[in-house]
C-alpha cells in the first residue's frame, strides 16, 4: 500500500515545500507586523481625516479594504503554520524510528516555532480586525449622524 509510484512522489513534493512555506510564514509574519504600522497611524489621522471630509462612502471602501486584509492575514498565518508543522513531523518520526533523535530535535524545533509564528499572526491579524470594525463603525455612525466629532 505505501510502496506505490505515486507515494514514493509525495514524500519529496511535500517536503519541498517546507522552505517555501516557511517563506510565505515570514512575509506573512511582517506583513502582519506592517499592518500594526498602517493601524496605529489609521487610528491617529486617517480616522479623524475620514470624519472631517465627511464622505461615508469613502470611509465605507476604506474600512472593508483594510477590514479584508487584516482578515487574510487572520487566516492565512495559522494555515501557513500548520503547514510548516506537518512537513517536518514526517522525516523527524522517520528519524525516530532509525534512532536519530537529533534529526527529530530538529524537526520538533521546527515545527514548534513555525506553530508559534503562525498562531502570532492569526492573534495580530485577528485584533487588528476587530478594532478596525470597531473604528469604522464609529466613524461611519458620526458621518451618518452628522457630527463632526473625532473618533
Amino acid at each position: 500500500m505505501f510502496d506505490t509510484p505515486l507515494v514514493a512522489l509525495l514524500h519529496p513534493l511535500v517536503n519541498s515545500l517546507l522552505q517555501p512555506v516557511i517563506a510565505a510564514l515570514l512575509l506573512v509574519v511582517a506583513l502582519v507586523l506592517w499592518d500594526c504600522g498602517v493601524a496605529l497611524s489609521e487610528r491617529l489621522l486617517t480616522l479623524r481625516r475620514l470624519v472631517d471630509d465627511g464622505c461615508a462612502d469613502r470611509a465605507a471602501r476604506l474600512g472593508r479594504r483594510r477590514i479584508q486584509r487584516a482578515d487574510v492575514l487572520t487566516r492565512i498565518g495559522p494555515m501557513l503554520g500548520l503547514m510548516a508543522t506537518l512537513i517536518p513531523l514526517g522525516p523527524g518520526l522517520a528519524a525516530l524510528g532509525q534512532g536519530n533523535l537529533e534529526i527529530l530535535a530538529t524537526a520538533m524545533a521546527v515545527a514548534f516555532d513555525t506553530t508559534v509564528l503562525g498562531l502570532l499572526a492569526g492573534v495580530i491579524g485577528f485584533v487588528l480586525g476587530r478594532l478596525r470594525r470597531q473604528w469604522y463603525d464609529r466613524v461611519l455612525d458620526q458621518l451618518e449622524n452628522g457630527r463632526g466629532t473625532r473618533p
